[in-house]
């Protein structure tokens, strides 16, 4: 698998439609916003298909993943763990040292193997329960 900045949006965008909007019907209007153009985006590529995608915000030495979306077919695979290792080292390159996402209830565990720690309650985010997640880099 090969994980790299893109600037290939329409492939990012293909697999958040497909996960978000088609998969887990999160209204097409609130998938996409303004964050999207001054965003970066990754893309993970396996075959030379696009599989996985993720966005990375920053604010000074923080930085926040979202939009992170792995292809049903290639989950349980790795490749989810993979980009967000590799999200993670492109934020610390950066020069972030703390990163924060909001993970939907059901991925908890997922990102706390990779070190993050759930704090404040949970709340609704387009129908879906979510939980604020940080870790140091």
């Amino acid at each position: 698998m090969r994980i790299a900045v893109t600037t290939d949006f329409a492939a990012c965008l293909a697999i958040r439609r497909k996960v978000f909007v088609e998969e887990q019907s999160v209204p097409e209007d609130l998938e996409c916003d303004a964050a999207d153009a001054t965003a970066v985006h990754l893309l993970a590529m396996l075959d030379g298909r696009p599989v996985g995608t993720a966005r990375l915000l920053r604010d000074e030495a923080e930085g926040k993943l979202g939009r992170v979306a792995i292809l049903p077919d290639c989950r349980g695979t790795g490749a989810g763990a993979a980009l967000m290792r590799a999200a993670l080292e492109e934020l610390r390159a950066r020069g972030v040292t703390t990163a924060r996402l909001g993970a939907q209830t059901h991925a908890l565990g997922f990102y706390e193997k990779l070190g993050f720690t759930a704090h404040g309650p949970i709340y609704d985010d387009a129908g879906i329960p979510h939980r604020d997640m940080s870790r140091t880099l």
